[in-house]
């Protein structure tokens, strides 16, 4: 719900034509920390005056920025990525303070690899290049990529600007100029990088940030007919709407959606070196990463020893206040995704789930009192086909069942409407390689989790999602590939 600024508050300010700006219409959203449950500031709720705006200000920059050099752009994108790590202490406690995470994750993960997004792509400009065909002794074919023009770049809560310069780098990169909106759930970062892009020199009108809500900025901002592509992070529910909102308007789309990850464990992996990175893969950022392994399927000759093991590794997690550099465990994102996440495991323990550790918010004491924690939860006991397993509850929540052959392994884990990741700890090498060609994910990881080379194609099948971002898939999505073809004279 939009209001007006009500008292005196901290206000996150868009960035329209180079400039920090108030929204047109005065209208915000509180924001509040999750570690507390207090209102701590405000953010735009910005509206078609503020897009019109913004666009008017792309559209003004975009002939210049699509015609500066490369190694023009590379600078300023390495000035940009200088000043996020210089920020990155300040940058960290706005993360962990906006979003609950610990401020040690926010810093070695988020503010780390923000900086290393935008690096990357300031050095690939200076390398993209492109194809040619030579027809012998008749002609050659060669294909220039040129900038789409406008883009919009839209970006979740949970990694906010790890995500939101992961979106932006490659369309910059590439001569766009982009309008990009940060979750209103987790807007701050968004803006503090509004004022290091314009320290770091970015063309006015090259990069616009606004904030609000997808109500009354987000549908807008995707239907408009000047938005020329939209690279999406976020809810399956809400790709399919743009997917029907853009239907016919033919822009290019790139949608990152959701995962109900496999995680299948081997009785011949690395077994302490599993519990350890199964625990993370399950409860980092609280679960709240689209990566997450949240169906857990352990082989039947060491389920016990192996749950048994998982149990004590998660139950060792440090909880408590996220700004606490000691803190493994922080906050859920929000009250409403807390209840839901609640409501999950009450689904859970009607289907016949056995709750082995967790399962209940936690009240802590000091500033954190109000604060949405919820212990990380594991559950046995449920069948693959109830709603537990196979729906998105991204929390700290997962299930675990057992399974008797690589082929049950493998029906169990493409048993869903998701296709984002799965993870495989086996030492068996053929057994890996085998199971990585039938599972119908995008991505696959072995004997590892969470490992980015940002040169590889990231993205998911099915409900997960469509396209794919990093290394030249970014660069060719932002990007319209045109053929000239030259005959030679007779």
């Amino acid at each position: 719900m939009s209001i007006t600024k009500p008292y005196d508050l901290p206000c996150i300010e868009n960035l329209v034509g180079g400039e920090l700006l108030a929204p047109a219409m005065g209208g915000y959203i509180e924001n509040i920390e999750p570690a507390t449950g207090q209102v701590y500031g405000l953010t735009p709720n910005s509206c078609q005056k503020d897009l019109n705006l913004a666009i008017e200000a792309a559209e003004k920059a975009f002939s210049l920025w699509a015609n500066t050099p490369a190694e023009t752009k590379a600078k300023i994108l390495n000035k940009l990525a200088d000043l996020i790590e210089q920020n990155q202490n300040e940058l960290a406690k706005a993360e962990a303070v906006d979003n609950g995470k610990p401020i040690t994750l926010a810093k070695n993960v988020d503010i780390y690899r923000a900086a290393a997004n935008i690096r990357f792509f300031a050095q690939a400009c200076t390398q993209f290049s492109s194809e040619s065909h030579a027809v012998e002794n008749t002609a050659i074919n060669y294909t220039l990529r040129q900038p789409l023009g406008v883009v919009a770049c839209i970006s979740p809560w949970n990694l906010p600007l790890y995500l939101f310069t992961w979106k932006i780098a490659p369309a910059l990169a590439t001569g766009n100029c982009v309008i990009a909106k940060p979750s209103e759930v987790t807007p701050m970062t968004a803006y503090l990088f509004s004022k290091l892009c314009i320290e770091a020199g970015l063309p006015a009108g090259v990069l616009n940030i606004l904030h609000g809500s997808g109500a009354t900025i987000g549908a807008d901002l995707v239907k408009h007919p000047k938005i020329k592509a939209i690279s999406f992070t976020g809810g399956s529910n809400t790709g399919v709407a743009i997917k029907q909102a853009t239907a016919d308007q033919h822009k290019k789309l790139s949608l990152e959606l959701g995962g109900k990850n496999p995680t299948l464990v081997f009785a011949d992996c690395d077994f302490d070196r599993t519990v350890n990175e199964v625990a993370r893969a399950a409860f980092a950022n609280q679960g709240q990463i689209c990566l997450c392994g949240s169906r857990i399927y352990i082989e039947n000759n060491i389920y016990k020893e192996f749950t048994e093991a998982l149990v004590k590794k998660v139950e060792e997690l440090v909880i408590g206040d996220p700004l606490d550099e000691t803190t493994q465990f922080g906050a859920l994102v929000s009250k409403q995704h807390m209840h839901k996440v609640l409501s999950y495991i009450e689904l859970a323990k009607k289907e016949g789930g056995e709750i082995l550790t967790g399962g209940e918010q936690i009240k802590l004491e000091g500033r954190c009192s109000d604060g949405y924690f919820v212990q990380p939860t594991i559950i046995a006991g449920l069948k693959n086909n109830c709603r537990t397993n196979q729906e998105e509850i991204f929390g700290p929540v997962c299930t675990i069942q057992g399974f008797g052959s690589d082929e049950q392994a493998l029906a169990l884990a493409n048993d869903s409407k998701y296709g984002l990741a799965t993870s495989i700890w086996s030492q068996d090498i053929s057994r890996c390689h085998r199971l990585a060609q039938q599972i119908e994910t995008g991505i696959v990881w072995i004997n590892c989790w969470l490992l980015r080379d940002l040169r590889t194609p990231f993205g998911g099948m099915k409900a997960s999602g469509s396209g794919r971002e990093g290394g030249l898939e970014a660069m060719r999505f932002f990007t319209e590939p045109k053929n000239v073809c030259v005959q030679f004279k007779d």
